[in-house]
Order: C-alpha cells, then structure tokens, then sequence
C-alpha cells in the first residue's frame, strides 16, 4: 500500500532501518514544533548481512526483525499516518528485501517506504535544519551511513543541491578491515575509494560553497569525540585532529584495542572505515570544520509528517513541477483528475479502496498520466512511466513511484498484470485504480471539446458497468467505440467492462 497522508495526530513516529543501526523516534507534535518524547535504537547492521549477491542473510533479517518487535511495542496503537518508516541503502540494495519488508510491516502493523537516496538526503536536510540555529548563508550538511553518504547543501530550510554516494561504514568495513586489522594499506585503500567517489561531485559541491559545516551521523559525533578526547578540540571535527585520530588507530593496530572517548565498544569495528571515509572527504572538500548535528534522518522524517498534517506536502510541489518539466495539459489533467475521484466515490467500498492512501495515488496518476508526450507520442504512457520511476522525486518512497509508475505504464493499451502482481498483497487494488484512472482518460478523450453526461458505475468483484442517460452511447458513436475497445482490454486482465 502507498504511504497514507498524514492528520492530525498527538503522537508521531518515525522509524530509521538504517545499514547500520535502526532508529526510533516518539514525539509530540504541537503547532507545527516536536517534542520528542522517546529515542530507542540498536546496531543491526544490516548492510554486513549483504553478501556479493545482495541478498540479505537471514542472521541479518532476523536481527532486524528482534529490533522490531522492541519498537513495535513503544507504538502499539498508533492510527495509520501517524508513523513513518523509512529504509536506507541496505534495504536498497538487497534484492530480497520484499522478505524482510513484509515481515517488518506485519511486525509493526504500518508501511515501510525505502527511499532513494537523494530523498534520504531530502529529509537528513530537514532534520538538520529544524534543529539547528537559523544562520544567513548556506551549510553543508553530511551524514556517514552504514552504506551511503549524503551530501546537501542547503539555505535556511531548503535544500539547493542533495547526493548520495555509496560508500558507508559497515560497507567499507566489510570490504577493508573485515578482520578488525588496521594497516596503512588498508586504511589508504578505504580512504582511496572514498576519494573516487566523491571526485563525482566535489566540484559541484565547491561550486556552490557554504558558509558552515555539520555531520548528521554517528560517526562523525563519535569522531569529533574521540577528538576532544586526545586533547584536540570542543567535540567539532578539524583537520590536526583527524590526522592525529589516523595516526593513533595505525599504532593501535587492531579494532579490538580502540578504547577512545565516545567511541562506544558497538562501534569500534567500523570506527576505522568511518574515519578514512571522513578524511577523505576533509581532503576533497578541503574543511576547516564540522560541527556535529543532533537532528538526522529521523527528526527529518518527524518534521516531514507535521508538514503533511499542515497541508505543506512537499510532493504537491514535487508533481507541480514535474507537470511543469514536461509540459502537461493542465486543463486536461485536471478534467481527468476530477472524473477519476468521481468514479472513485462511486466503486470506493465495493473495491475495498476506501483508504484515502489509493485515492491520493489515483490523484497523482491523474495529473501526471501525460507527461510522455513531451518525449514522443508513440508508446508515450511507457515514456511516461519511465520518467516517474527513474527521477528523483522528492517526498515519495520508492513504491510510492512504482505504483504511480505502473499505473502511468497501464492507461492506455494493455495493462502489465505481471508487473502489478509484484505488488502481492495490493496488485488487484491497482489494477482497479488503474481501470478508473483508464475510465476517466476514455470518458475525456474529446479533451473538453463537449458536454459530458453523469455516468452512473456499478461494480462488481470482476466487473464494472457503465450506465449513461438513455441514447447518449449510441449518439456519441467515438466514445461507444472507445468503451467496446476498452472492454477487449479489461477482459485481457479478468475483468469484465459493460456499458448501456
């Protein structure tokens, strides 16, 4: 199912299944503030559990699915919309995620979304920006994962530039310093990779400057730790004391012999990899100073929740633009929006889509269901899907954009029913938003050139009839033969499409 929209609740969650650790935040919500009420997390590690396949071991669902059930209890209760659960690169990157997702929800009795990475970044930038002082200028923000390392720069709350690179603690950790031994050639190789994956984007990071710089993670906390530890700073990060900080952990020679303030003992063994991975970005970026951050990713996803209660949801403006990009017929999509939630009223509880998570996502489709042509015209609704999948649209999940991908994919012509019975437990509410969208695209096929009739729709399990005033059918013989067509299409697919 999409992620339901959020109202107004008095308690809100956020959940962080992180390649590292899993996070979990309560809070108040009060006139657009948060009062965080409750923080529990556990080191799970998931992206260890990745092996060359990226299929996620079962030692590692199963360490994740234990760290669950400790949360599932802390928001037992909690209506639908009030919670948000977000994946990160780990549960990007394993192709059997489906698994581990599907008993995660069936734990938690809410949604997990996996988000893109730009769209982690998206809201690690709120999170921080919420939670920091107000300063003029721009700010860069990073955040070392256990897989992915993002990148923002932003202004005030609004961010200018996001990146992810993948490269993460318990990645690095995984692919350097496995055997908890910490040689200079190892650490140069973890630090040489870091330094390739950023030449990708420093320059247009430097391009567009800051002002001041903050770590959103716990490495960078830890490290700026460990610093202040040895004597060399107030707890920021800077460049004497990471050298230094390097040139400790070679002589210690092993992960087992790190005993440094604020590196706790669960962190040790991929404290090294989060280190190299931070020089390398002091190197690249040329940094004076980082500060740490206490808001992340979760407080982001908190503040994102209230802003979708206050009507200011960031996917409004991510599909407004996107129409915009390519050109679409706004009269137009907003004649089918408007006959599509017409048709969704009528059919909503006989087809089990009275959930107002469906009606937004037959909204989307709606507005977005040309944006195709501005590539061509022939085969424009797979342009279109193509377009939706593959962009990176801020405030939507990945299956938030699968399904709005399938249904731009299925408007017209044959409906992939392979591609909608990936979604198991929701393909056949697809392929019914899928046919109302369809209705409403074929019932304004004259583009507003003429007077439309109310249609009354009747359905059934497989079925759907259609009841226009008497004669109009056979007076409109083009709209008469788009339904007889339509009828050959459903059938394809199970369903059963009558019109009188």
């Amino acid at each position: 199912m999409p992620s339901a929209p959020a109202k107004h609740f008095p308690l809100i969650a956020a959940i962080d299944l992180g390649s590292n650790s899993f996070h979990m935040v309560l809070a108040k919500a009060d006139r657009g503030e948060i009062r965080i009420l409750e923080r529990i997390g556990d080191k799970v590690q998931l992206a260890a559990g990745i092996d060359e396949n990226r299929q996620l071991s079962a030692e590692a669902m199963q360490r994740g699915l234990d760290c669950l059930r400790l949360f599932a209890q802390m928001i037992n209760g909690l209506p639908q919309g009030a919670v948000r659960i977000v994946g990160t690169n780990a549960l990007r990157e394993a192709r059997n995620r489906g698994d581990f997702i599907r008993q995660a929800e069936a734990i938690l009795g809410h949604p997990v979304d996996v988000i893109s990475g730009r769209e982690e970044a998206r809201l690690i930038y709120l999170g921080v920006s919420q939670t920091s002082p107000d300063v003029p200028g721009k700010r860069l923000v990073v955040d070392i994962g256990g897989g992915s390392t993002e990148f923002i720069i932003g202004q005030r709350f609004e961010p200018l530039l996001r990146e992810s690179l993948q490269m993460g603690c318990v990645s690095f950790t995984q692919r350097y310093f496995r055997d908890g031994k910490i040689t200079s050639a190892r650490y140069a190789q973890a630090y040489t990779a870091a330094r390739l994956e950023l030449m990708g984007i420093e320059h247009a990071l430097r391009r567009l400057g800051w002002q001041e710089a903050l770590g959103a993670s716990g490495t960078i906390r830890a490290v700026g730790l460990a610093i202040r530890g040895e004597g060399n700073g107030n707890g920021e990060v800077n460049p004497q004391g990471l050298k230094l900080l390097k040139i400790r952990l070679l002589k210690l020679g092993d992960v087992e012999r790190i005993d440094l303030d604020g590196v706790k003992p669960d962190r040790r063994a991929i404290f090294p990899a989060g280190v190299a991975i931070l020089e390398a970005i002091y190197d690249a970026l040329e940094l004076d100073q980082m500060l740490h951050s206490e808001g992340a990713l979760r407080e982001g996803v908190l503040y994102d929740l209230i802003g979708r209660q206050h009507h200011e949801d960031v996917r409004e403006r991510t599909l407004g633009s996107l129409m915009e990009r390519y050109h679409v017929d706004l009269e137009q999509a907003a004649r089918v929006e408007a006959k599509a939630l017409s048709a969704y009223e009528q059919v909503a509880d006989a087809w089990d889509l009275r959930d107002e998570a469906w009606k937004e996502l037959l909204t989307w489709a709606a507005r977005v269901h040309e944006i195709g042509l501005d590539i061509a015209h022939y085969h424009y609704h797979k342009h279109g899907a193509y377009l939706i999948e593959h962009s990176d649209l801020a405030g939507f999940s990945r299956q938030d954009q699968q399904m709005l991908a399938l249904l731009v994919r299925g408007h017209r012509r044959n409906i992939p029913r392979d591609k909608y019975v990936e979604f198991t437990a929701d393909s056949d509410k697809l392929v019914r938003l899928c046919i109302l969208l369809r209705f409403a695209i074929l019932f304004h096929h004259i583009r507003g050139t003429q007077e439309m009739p109310k249609v009354q729709l009747k359905a059934g399990r497989r079925s759907l009839e259609m009841v226009f005033p008497d004669g109009w059918l056979e007076n409109n013989p083009l709209t008469q033969a788009d339904f007889a067509q339509e009828a050959e299409w459903l059938a394809r697919v199970g369903y059963q499409l009558k019109a009188r």
